[in-house]
């Protein structure tokens, strides 16, 4: 079939992450795409020329109008052009879908596969259909490409040999072999200093991987406050692939991620991770994230659950942070059940059909 993809970068990359993410997989399926974006720039490093699948063409926002294709999706409610929608008034329109933002809250189960007749405009007679991703087998599932879990069983089965050969890649040696790895990505409320001034308390070798934009430039001002400590170093990292983003959090013993795309892709590396979710001034990110909580951590047991939400509320600012709040951190990177624990929330998730998988079923039967 043939996808109209329309995405509005907001003002991160997790717009056009999903949609790239959904865009390719769609391609790596056989079929053809059309990214439309307003601002396409965060592609040149995020999915470098030589790795786009040519069944994908990137298109402006206000290039030309062309006929739709088989589906119409718009990300997290972006309204395509006006001119793009009265094109979709024909005897066989295309399947409309909004393709939401991701929630673990239990009336995304209500709302998903949902239809929402266009009353006016130049949709008007038209319906949308509400595609919610999800965590439980009443949504539409996460973004995972086929080939996914399959590479990171490679990865798995020798773990220190494969960080070592890709940390080399970008002229990072781990010193000793034995230190932690922790890959930072946040938004710019993240308490990094507080997180960094626990770590170097720690004295635990441990290296953090700083990716480009605010984790990067917190660090550096906790660096030039901060006594130097010989057992802490940061790595500036440099712009990622989508690709190497992934290596980068199955490289790591601790992954802080933020956001949608990069949330949903430390489910898939299975490794100690902490979310910054994205806030929201009415607060509801709270409602949100207590939601996620309680799924991922729903069958650990009830002191390390307790442990590891309470480093989740204190990087999100919903409780006090400070170093001694974060001293609990290194004691828990020690404790096994972690992994564990992240291991088989994956695996629950796993059972669960990928988003990919059910948005094609979805808009068969609606064709």
């Amino acid at each position: 079939m043939l996808w109209d993809v329309f995405c509005r970068v907001i003002d991160n990359f997790g717009d056009i992450g999903v949609c790239w993410r959904l865009s390719h997989d769609l391609a790596e399926r056989g079929h053809a795409v059309r990214l439309w974006v307003d601002d396409a720039s965060a592609l040149a490093w995020m999915a470098p020329a030589a790795l786009r699948s040519p069944s994908v063409q990137v298109l402006h926002w206000d290039a030309e109008v062309l006929e739709p294709g088989d589906i119409v999706v718009e990300a997290f409610g972006c309204n395509p052009p006006d001119a793009f929608v009265a094109r979709m008034q024909r005897p066989a329109p295309p399947v409309w879908i909004n393709l939401e933002y991701l929630s673990a809250e239990q009336w995304v189960e209500r709302c998903h596969g949902l239809p929402s007749p266009v009353m006016s405009g130049p949709g008007a007679g038209l319906s949308k259909w509400f595609f919610y991703p999800g965590f439980t087998r009443a949504t539409g599932g996460l973004l995972r490409e086929a080939d996914l879990m399959s590479a990171r069983q490679v990865w798995e089965a020798t773990p220190h040999q494969h960080r070592d050969q890709w940390l080399a890649t970008l002229g990072i040696s781990v010193r000793p072999p034995t230190a932690r790895c922790l890959a930072l990505f946040c938004y710019e409320q993240a308490p990094v200093g507080a997180l960094l001034d626990a770590l170097a308390a720690g004295g635990y070798p441990t290296q953090v991987l700083l990716t480009p934009g605010f984790a990067t430039q917190l660090a550096r001002q906790w660096q030039a406050a901060a006594a130097p400590t010989s057992h802490l170093s940061l790595h500036e990292l440099p712009p990622l692939s989508q690709r190497e983003f992934d290596r980068l959090l199955w490289a790591c013993d601790l992954n802080f991620v933020r956001g949608e795309d990069s949330a949903v892709r430390a489910l898939w590396a299975g490794q100690p991770h902490l979310w910054h979710i994205y806030p929201q001034e009415d607060g509801v990110h709270a409602g949100k994230l207590e939601a996620f909580m309680d799924r991922w951590m729903a069958d650990w047991p009830d002191d390390l659950a307790s442990d590891v939400r309470g480093l989740w509320l204190s990087w999100n600012g919903l409780t006090p942070a400070s170093a001694r709040g974060f001293e609990s951190l290194n004691g828990l990177l020690d404790d096994p059940r972690w992994a564990a624990g992240s291991h088989a929330s994956r695996q629950r998730l796993l059972e669960i059909g990928d988003l990919v998988t059910q948005l094609c079923g979805f808009v068969l039967d609606r064709r």
